[in-house]
């Protein structure tokens, strides 16, 4: 596909280096826009409410989060411009063509969950607009009628492929970076600054617990890091790649969570609302609330166009044998369900979030530290072995599983739930320091890296010889092992 065209039709199958004409600088209003959310304002106004933080520590939260999880995704994401390929598809080369199967699977249904969230925050954008202009209040029929409406532009949106998402991101970081600074000027003069700094600080745990929480939606990222710099030239700077990923989602992050913890002091229920956006229209004048939260909704339909682009990949990734676009619709109606039951049935938003994104953070950092890992002795991946689900596969390994890198991932994945609370689900080991932190993903990360690395490492098999039950490992030393285009 020439980079011109405005519809992407490449799927899996790595970039050649003659269309790869993205920029380093592309990568800041990419991450702008994958943290466009209203939601940041609510897990401020969390950070005040549930972990009784004072402003000084949710500023320390604010920036180390991004800091912390957005300097993993743009380390993972230079193995986009080393493969040229999607992340799910580059995790070939790591966990075999079978063994990718696993951590493919749990990524792509934890996708659900973070586009069910995003598909019902911005139809609650919506439906506060009618309010506010029209005085429609919701019903059911309404809340269909939203969802329809959000998830039908996402996946518009996402389907068009990288091209538009560049377009889009652009323009929503314009937009939303300017009427943010009229909200954040309005609150300045508006918010009583003495209750503000009047507030007691927290203990350390739950100033970490607060960081966990909120890099917990960078974490969710690191998979998808790739599939925005497959399009960047091998010689792109990968300092300049992780510098523009942080810089990026900080220039948000920052400004949204301190908003919300401002916040927070005018309306203390925030946190523990059903509808966690009404409560602009409650705080701002209509003139600023429409307009800033019609801004919203097109950067939540952005996070969510993000994310079911990298889905589509992951779905291919599964032996889903339809075109990247037709693999989006399957999250899609997924994120119409679950959107409905979330807004219908569900009786807090904000619990059900949280526990969501920390039991999401579980999910990804058993796959992040292997694939880590993997980075650092690879610098290179057979463009034709990822593709080639065979047992001709270099990527084959032993029955098509590097079983060291399952048995990281699947160690990591269980101790990571061990340390792991949320409402509905409790770890054994949810009591010690390192579970009443919520460093749960922490632990995952840590022990695949360091399992993975001690581990012996997978050789790459040769072709199959005809007639062959599974092919012959190469003798392949540990120095040759890295794979060249």
């Amino acid at each position: 596909m020439p980079a011109e065209t405005a519809v992407e039709s490449r799927g899996l199958e790595p970039v050649p280096d003659g269309e790869r004409r993205g920029r380093v600088r592309e990568l800041v209003p990419t991450w702008v826009a994958a943290n466009i959310s209203v939601l940041l304002l609510t897990m401020g106004a969390g950070l005040v409410i549930f972990n009784g933080l004072n402003i000084w520590q949710v500023l320390l939260v604010a920036i180390a989060a991004p800091v912390l999880s957005y300097g993993i995704v743009g380390l993972i994401s230079i193995a986009g411009k080393r493969g040229g390929s999607p992340g799910m598809a580059l995790s070939r080369a790591v966990f075999g063509q079978r063994g990718n199967l696993f951590p493919g699977a749990l990524i792509w249904v934890a996708r659900w969950g973070w586009e069910t969230i995003n598909a019902v925050s911005g139809a609650y954008a919506v439906l506060t607009v009618l309010d506010l202009v029209f005085g429609i209040e919701k019903n059911t029929a309404l809340i269909v009628v939203t969802l329809l409406f959000f998830v039908g532009c996402t996946f518009l949106v996402s389907g068009l492929g990288i091209n538009a998402l560049r377009v889009c991101s652009t323009w929503s970081t314009y937009l939303f970076g300017a009427f943010s600074v009229l909200v954040l000027g309005y609150l300045v003069a508006e918010t009583d600054w003495s209750a503000v700094f009047a507030k007691p600080a927290g203990s350390t745990a739950m100033t970490v617990a607060g960081i966990g929480t909120i890099a917990a939606g960078g974490i969710s990222w690191v998979p998808s890091g790739p599939d925005f710099t497959r399009y960047l030239p091998r010689t792109a700077s990968a300092r300049g790649m992780v510098g523009a990923t942080i810089g990026g989602a900080a220039v948000v992050v920052i400004p949204m969570v301190l908003m919300g913890a401002v916040m927070a002091v005018a309306t203390p229920d925030l946190a523990t609302a059903q509808d966690p956006v009404s409560f602009i229209g409650e705080l701002l004048p209509i003139w600023l609330a429409v307009p800033y939260l019609l801004i919203a909704v097109v950067g939540m339909l952005l996070i969510n166009s993000m994310s079911m682009y990298s889905a589509g990949f992951t779905a291919q990734t599964l032996g889903i044998k339809v075109p990247r676009a037709a693999a989006v619709s399957v999250n899609a109606v997924i994120s119409l369900v679950f959107g409905f039951l979330l807004m219908v049935v569900a009786t807090s938003f904000f619990g059900s979030f949280i526990s969501f994104l920390t039991l999401l953070a579980v999910a990804f950092s058993a796959w992040i530290g292997v694939f880590g890992v993997d980075m650092l002795r690879r610098t290179s991946y057979d463009g034709a072995a990822l593709l080639d689900t065979t047992r001709t596969s270099a990527y084959w390994y032993r029955g098509g599983f590097a079983w060291q890198a399952m048995t990281a991932w699947g160690t990591a994945l269980v101790v990571g739930l061990l340390f792991t609370k949320v409402d509905w689900f409790s770890g054994p080991l949810a009591g010690t320091w390192t579970g009443r932190n919520g460093l749960g993903w922490v632990a995952g990360i840590a022990t695949s890296a360091v399992l993975y690395a001690v581990l012996p490492r997978s050789a790459p098999t040769a072709p199959a010889p005809p007639g062959a039950t599974e092919p012959a490992l190469a003798d392949v030393p540990p120095a040759a092992a890295t794979l060249s285009n």
